[in-house]
């Protein structure tokens, strides 16, 4: 069956303008931002194939709004209206009450309540929660993100992540870490168990009893762990823990170790330790990538099982309670896959970065 001959697009000067102004404004409902550019390029002259891979959507999406366009003009780039009681609350008002969420803030706060938004646009505060809700609007929310800037970024991926899908032969890849200044706490009165109906219950306040560091080496291949620990996390400490995984690891195999860009790890003693044992060769994470590196993982785990609703007396007792939870974990050991490549983790960076250049545009 062969395709319908697209709608020409012609535009007024007004038209252009509008359209180019949803478009434009960075903070505007995606959806009606995204229709705009496509009457845009449409009105270039461009296919409406040409417009779907320009921007990376589907053909039936350009065709659907070039066409509503044609027939309705700017008001049909607009939702059609749903059957029900007539709307209170008009498409000027609506667009207010977005505008000032995306673009400004109250003078006595750093974001917008429905209460003082309503007091602001004239309109009720459950009319305010209903547009933010239509247009995904959480002024109480904030993420965060973290961009690394290390300059060997690209290759020092492209290194660790072709370690975990092609590991060398006659080799053993550990990813090592520590995990400093593990608090030995107790709560301030006896946890009392979960009933039914009522889940365990804890005070929220506690005594502290010192901490302790934990060194992990997760064999990615077996999921097995290696830990040592220590009352400190210095050179000293991690050349200690160095030893412990020559011993450990047999003598045939070399040793991969994937860790981060602590100053304890390329002190002169650790240099000087790694020249004198030839089979030990590091990769280095690039700076604030922690994400990289799968013992991170492995700690994760530790803490959500054991750490996190734990309570102990003494460092002592922490000490041994992560030693037990180490030898439990090692007789069912459960390797962390790691499955995308290096290629799919840069592009999903490239586009991240892309979109956080966008819309400061």
């Amino acid at each position: 069956m062969p395709n319908p001959v697209a709608a020409e697009i012609e535009l007024t000067g007004e038209e252009r303008a509008q359209l180019e102004a949803w478009a434009r404004r960075r903070t505007s409902a995606q959806g009606l931002a995204q229709r705009s550019r496509i009457v845009l390029a449409a009105a270039e002259g461009l296919k409406n194939t040409e417009i779907a891979e320009r921007l990376a959507v589907t053909r039936p999406m350009v065709t659907k709004w070039r066409n509503r366009f044609a027939d309705y003009r700017l008001d049909g780039l607009t939702d059609e209206p749903r059957p029900g009681r007539p709307r209170t609350i008009s498409d000027e008002q609506v667009e207010e009450v977005i505008v000032k969420t995306l673009e400004t803030t109250p003078r006595e706060a750093t974001h917008w309540s429905t209460r003082s938004m309503a007091r602001e646009v004239g309109l009720t505060q459950n009319a305010v929660l209903r547009i933010w809700r239509a247009f995904g609007l959480q002024p109480h929310r904030q993420q965060t993100w973290k961009l690394s800037r290390d300059p060997q970024f690209i290759d020092k991926v492209r290194d660790v992540v072709g370690l975990y899908l092609d590991p060398p032969e006659r080799a053993v890849v550990l990813c090592v870490d520590e995990k400093s200044q593990i608090q030995a706490l107790d709560r301030t009165a006896p946890i009392l168990p979960m009933l039914p109906g009522t889940p365990e219950r804890a005070t929220h306040d506690y005594k502290r009893w010192g901490t302790s560091s934990l060194y992990a080496a997760l064999d990615i291949a077996s999921g097995k762990v290696i830990g040592s620990l220590h009352a400190r996390h210095r050179a000293i400490e991690f050349k200690k823990f160095l030893q412990t995984l020559d011993r450990e690891v047999p003598a045939h195999l070399d040793v991969h170790l994937v860790l981060d860009n602590s100053s304890t790890h390329k002190t002169p003693a650790i240099q000087k330790w790694l020249a004198a044992h030839p089979r030990f060769v590091l990769h280095f994470t690039p700076t604030s990538s922690s994400w990289l590196n799968l013992v991170e993982r492995w700690f994760a785990e530790l803490t959500n099982k054991k750490l996190r609703r734990g309570a102990h007396r003494s460092v002592e007792a922490l000490n041994t309670d992560i030693r037990a939870w180490i030898e439990a974990w090692n007789q069912n050991p459960k390797p962390f896959v790691w499955t995308k490549t290096a290629d799919e983790i840069l592009d999903s960076i490239a586009r991240y970065c892309k979109r956080i250049n966008d819309s400061q545009h």
